[in-house]
């Protein structure tokens, strides 16, 4: 690939809960990032990338105004902002899983409150605001919402009669003593363009060429690669039993009536699919990470 000196994008990074799990995706993904604990500005191992660390929260209004060309950052703050920005890609993976995560309101336990109609002139503290807003509005429900500063869910009931919470399991709400009511929202972690850099062929092929990279990266989080020797005589059984991708790869192996495979397979499966294919007849079975897997 040809490399034009000075030619760059800027890209804005999340900082906080989401900064851990996008720095490793992105090394999956083959981008080296140096952070600094004094620096907002972190090196990259790519000429042609200028990144910044921002709060998730605040990425979507830098890329509407053209402060960066994309960032990475949830579907929840490009909702909260009202951003116009172009959704390159949809990534679903958070701080702790690969599932979305959940926005959800959420009252005391002991609480007689079981559905948003109860929140009428009842006060609602939360992150997020505007969204939550939005929210009581379609369920025509006057309520006091503030923004809160954090340690939201210590603020039921003494303080606020509900909560709008972020959540990926519940269990910290559980522990808090509180109940969910309803789901306001999902989101996933997106990687979003300014509409102005998408228009630029340059940038828009560079910020593609991240995106499908970031992709490969995260389908390949939860799958490992196996290979093994089968004997002809053996393989119906064997192909019966692994799935694959699309189809499995088989190969002659210099021993006569021998052949060799390779899948991919879900992770969470493959303990008990190695006993299977031993018991089918599967030799030499060599189970390897993935780094990325590109459709």
């Amino acid at each position: 690939m040809v490399r034009i000196m000075g030619r760059k994008i800027k890209i804005g990074l999340p900082k906080g809960s989401l900064q851990e799990s996008t720095l490793r995706m992105l090394k999956k993904a083959g981008f080296s990032i140096a952070v600094s604990s004094r620096s907002y500005f972190p090196s990259v191992d790519d000429a042609e990338i200028e990144a910044v660390l921002l709060r998730a929260q605040e990425l979507p209004r830098y890329v509407e105004n053209g402060v960066l060309d994309c960032g990475i950052t949830g579907k929840d703050w490009i909702l909260e902002n009202n951003a116009k920005v172009i959704t390159v890609t949809d990534m679903v993976y958070a701080k702790q899983s690969l599932t979305p995560v959940r926005w959800v309101l959420a009252v005391a336990s002991s609480s007689n409150i079981s559905s948003v109609k109860g929140l009428n002139g009842k006060r609602i503290a939360t992150e997020l605001v505007n969204v939550t807003k939005r929210y009581l509005k379609e369920n025509k429900v006057k309520a006091e919402v503030e923004f809160s500063w954090g340690a939201t869910e210590a603020k039921v009931p003494e303080l606020v009669d509900a909560i709008v919470e972020l959540t990926e399991t519940g269990s910290s709400l559980r522990a808090n003593n509180l109940k969910i009511i309803d789901t306001i929202c999902e989101s996933t972690t997106q990687l979003i363009a300014n509409k102005s850099s998408w228009k630029n062929k340059w940038k828009k092929d560079k910020i593609s060429n991240i995106a499908l990279l970031l992709k490969g990266a995260i389908a390949a989080e939860d799958k490992v690669g196996l290979k093994f020797n089968i004997q002809e005589k053996n393989i119906v059984k064997v192909l019966s039993l692994v799935p694959s991708m699309k189809n499995p790869t088989v190969s002659h192996l210099s021993r006569k009536g021998w052949y060799a495979l390779e899948i991919i397979a879900q992770e969470k499966i493959v303990r008990d699919l190695i006993l299977k294919l031993k018991k089918a007849g599967a030799e030499a079975i060599i189970e390897y990470n993935l780094t990325k897997v590109i459709p």
